[in-house]
C-alpha cells in the first residue's frame, strides 16, 4: 500500500486559529474552508478523491496519507485541546468512510518521546 506522508508543523500551533492554518497551509485546504474540526473532516474525508477540491494534497490510489506529528508529546502538552480534537477527528474520518464502505484513507504518525501509562 502506498503511503503520502505530510509533515504538519505543529510548533506552529498555539491555539484553534492557528491549528486551522497550518492545516489548511500543509494540505492545502480551499478558500472556503470553515476553519473547524466539521469543516476539517470534510476536508480530510475526500482527501483521496482530487475532482472534490478539497485538499491539494491527495492519497494514492488504494492508499493513505499520514500526518506526520514531529515532537507529538510537545504538541499534547502545549495544545491538549487540539491534539486531542486531532486524534478523535482523524479516526472519525475513517469511520465516516467506513460507514460508507469505503476504506479508511487517513493515519498519524506521532513520534517522540511518549509517557508509559500502566494499566492496572
Amino acid at each position: 500500500m502506498q503511503t503520502t506522508v505530510i509533515a504538519i508543523p505543529v510548533d506552529q500551533i498555539t491555539g484553534w486559529d492557528s491549528f486551522h492554518s497550518v492545516f489548511q497551509a500543509a494540505l492545502g485546504f480551499p478558500d472556503f474552508y470553515g476553519r473547524n474540526m466539521d469543516a476539517w473532516i470534510d476536508c480530510m474525508t475526500s482527501i483521496d478523491t482530487p475532482s472534490h477540491g478539497m485538499t491539494s494534497v491527495y492519497a494514492p490510489a488504494g492508499g493513505l496519507v499520514a500526518l506526520r506529528i514531529d515532537s507529538a508529546p510537545e504538541f499534547q502538552r502545549r495544545c491538549p485541546e487540539q491534539y486531542q480534537a486531532l486524534l478523535e477527528c482523524a479516526a472519525f474520518v475513517n469511520f465516516r468512510r467506513e460507514e460508507v464502505g469505503e476504506k479508511p484513507v487517513l493515519t498519524l504518525m506521532l513520534s517522540g518521546q511518549f509517557s508509559v501509562v500502566s494499566f492496572t
